[in-house]
């Protein structure tokens, strides 16, 4: 082999490596009994997944979606994870879901659905998952809600317009639209989450996930920065 031909296939090697740094560890689900089916994720041209982000399975990312650094999507146990148009996936976020197919059938029972389709996970426009947070399926979050640091939600929906504060744990319940969950508290029951407080003109977040999701559609719509070489 030349030294010419050499050095062309060095180069490509290069640039599939640098290409695949660029663009974050995007990759299809492995074939298992739980999950038949090999999935690619399905990600909108406008949306930047951070080079350190992985984002795998049957996962489908919406536009001007910002997938932050040490975010974790995955779509390779419980399927279909879906994410709206205009939200956000902050750095350490993880999004996952209990396996949704076993034994030649659906586990109807890990799945959440909407609009007559079957989710393992499903955010919807507007969200803000931020940093820390965990939305383990079956879980559903509505429109325009915020999912504070460190918090977790799972067996649970949550309505649009909602605020989960930092630290927050949301197990097995229905929150409704226009509630807020007090930062470290922890709502198991369904008794506890029918009387969450309204989210009120004083209420010192009500605006928080506006400038939020702003901010990152910003970030999103930038496009990737080129690494420095130091």
């Amino acid at each position: 082999m030349t030294r010419s031909k050499l050095l062309a296939i060095s180069l490509s090697l290069n640039l599939l490596i640098v290409g695949s740094v660029l663009i974050g560890w995007v990759a299809p689900n492995v074939k298992t009994s739980f999950n038949p089916d090999v999935d690619v994720p399905v990600i909108a041209k406008s949306a930047r997944i951070h080079p350190l982000a992985a984002v795998s399975g049957s996962v489908i990312i919406g536009e001007h979606i910002f997938v932050a650094p040490g975010a974790s999507v995955r779509g390779d146990e419980g399927e279909h994870i879906f994410i709206g148009d205009n939200s956000n996936i902050q750095d350490g976020v993880v999004v996952h879901g209990l396996e949704t197919f076993e034994g030649g059938h659906e586990l109807i029972e890990n799945e959440v659905e909407v609009e007559g389709a079957k989710y393992s996970v499903y955010i919807g426009k507007r969200v803000s998952l931020a940093h820390q947070c965990q939305v383990h399926g079956p879980a559903r979050v509505g429109d325009d809600t915020f999912v504070g640091m460190q918090s977790f939600v799972f067996r649970a929906e949550l309505g649009d317009h909602v605020v989960v504060e930092p630290g927050a744990k949301v197990i097995g319940v229905k929150v409704a639209a226009g509630r807020y969950v007090p930062a470290l508290s922890l709502i198991t029951k369904q008794e506890q989450a029918d009387v969450l407080p309204l989210i009120t003109e004083g209420y010192a977040y009500r605006k928080l996930n506006e400038g939020v999701v702003r901010v990152n559609v910003q970030l999103a719509d930038a496009g990737q920065p080129q690494q420095i070489n130091r």
